[in-house]
């Protein structure tokens, strides 16, 4: 089995006698192997849940189109949590009640990610997280859920060694989505830069629900009085938009402002922000640019088939299909504990970067992979650290816009 991005290292599929025995009666090309995908597809996380929808819905072509599963399709049945944990949990378990549903995937914000991980865990189905990041997602010993994407609290490591070796700044002000993905990698990005000797000199959290302007100028006019060398941002889309709009409408430019992935890699932040996204940094786990086998070719038939690029959140989702696939074709049964089994012997590339689950670190079942630094230059966002890997040159410092 071959599918055009992905070239996986291992892919065996079934044979139809060991499908037989597994399953315990015939069966035929149309009975589907169903898998439940979880996403906010409405609601203020919905830009997000839907790029990964279509990715998802890519990489199911992909397999359906090089075979399915030993013969039988794969059918992926999505789910909205609306961006809240207790509509992810009863849309969870309507998959896996109501719909035979053999594992679950998905799972964008950390809030939503750690309530179906707790499911999972307790009704020990496998559940494969594409991009919720919290930390404790896999500090919990739970042997059914495995993830794809970095911790939260590794984001920032890429950007923190741009700041030492590059920017080489005295003092930092964090500005923070009070959500467990903005607690996690605030206090990893505080701790790692205290530890190369920066000071972190103001710190401001906002919620969601009241982030209005009036509130972002607020917390903007109270971090620009401190003077902080550097703005480390962890938004969510509207927010990171919001945030910078607002700072270059007060004509403030510090050496640098970084975001923390998220909101400020989305193609819409440029759409949104425009001319005042120029020259704004962010941590990216992802980049078309990077030599992962099929990288490219996933961004430019992504962009070909839904009129719009990926970023990293694509990537993921896209990626997780693959997994998802390659599991299901080792495993012995689609009994839980077979497919969990499967899923902890994982050793594949994918566009998104090689994936194999490892138990280390306090981590469960995690992924490890690298990030990296862009930077939004003439409207594109560019790799530019670590230089081993970077398309362009990075712009600094980045003069006022206004």
């Amino acid at each position: 089995m071959r599918y055009r991005f992905a070239r996986p290292r291992r892919i065996v599929l079934l044979g139809l006698v060991a499908l037989l025995a597994a399953t315990g009666g015939p069966l035929g090309a149309a009975d589907e192997i169903r898998v439940g995908v979880v996403l906010p597809l409405t609601g203020s996380q919905s830009s997000f849940g839907e790029l990964e929808r279509q990715a998802f819905e890519l990489a199911l072509e992909e397999v359906n189109g090089a075979g399915g599963i030993a013969g039988r399709p794969l059918e992926l049945l999505f789910a909205d949590d609306e961006g809240d944990p207790g509509r992810g949990v009863a849309a969870a378990e309507e998959l896996l009640d109501r719909r035979d549903v053999v594992m679950l995937a998905g799972g964008y914000s950390s809030a939503v990610t750690e309530a179906l991980a707790e499911l999972a865990q307790r009704r020990r189905v496998p559940f494969l997280v594409a991009t919720g990041a919290a930390d404790g997602i896999t500090e919990q010993g739970r042997d059914f859920v495995f993830r794809l994407n970095p911790p939260a609290s590794e984001y920032s490591a890429s950007a923190v060694d741009f700041l030492v070796q590059v920017v080489r700044p005295r003092t930092v002000a964090i500005i923070y989505e009070d959500t467990a993905f903005g607690r996690s990698q605030s206090s990893s990005f505080k701790a790692a830069c205290l530890a190369a000797g920066i000071t972190p000199i103001v710190e401001e959290s906002y919620h969601e629900a009241d982030f209005k302007l009036w509130r972002v100028t607020d917390i903007l006019l109270k971090v620009k009085r401190r003077k902080p060398d550097v703005v480390y941002m962890i938004s969510y889309l509207l927010d990171a938009n919001l945030i910078m709009t607002q700072a270059r409408a007060l004509s403030w430019q510090p050496r640098l402002f970084m975001g923390g992935a998220a909101g400020f890699t989305l193609p819409a932040f440029y759409e949104l922000t425009g001319a005042d996204a120029e020259q704004v940094m962010t941590v990216t786990l992802w980049h078309p640019s990077l030599p992962y086998p099929g990288a490219a070719e996933f961004f430019d038939e992504f962009q070909r088939r839904f009129g719009r690029e990926s970023d990293y959140h694509g990537a993921e989702a896209y990626s997780a299909g693959l997994v998802i696939a390659d599991a299901l074709a080792r495993a012995t049964s689609f009994a839980p504990e077979a497919l969990r089994e499967a899923l902890a012997a994982t050793d594949l590339s994918t566009p998104f970067g090689p994936v194999k689950f490892v138990s280390e670190g306090g981590k469960t079942n995690q992924n490890r992979l690298p990030t990296y630094v862009g930077q939004w230059l003439d409207g594109r966002l560019e790799l530019v650290w670590p230089l081993a890997t970077a398309g362009a040159e990075y712009v600094l410092p980045a003069p006022p816009q206004r």
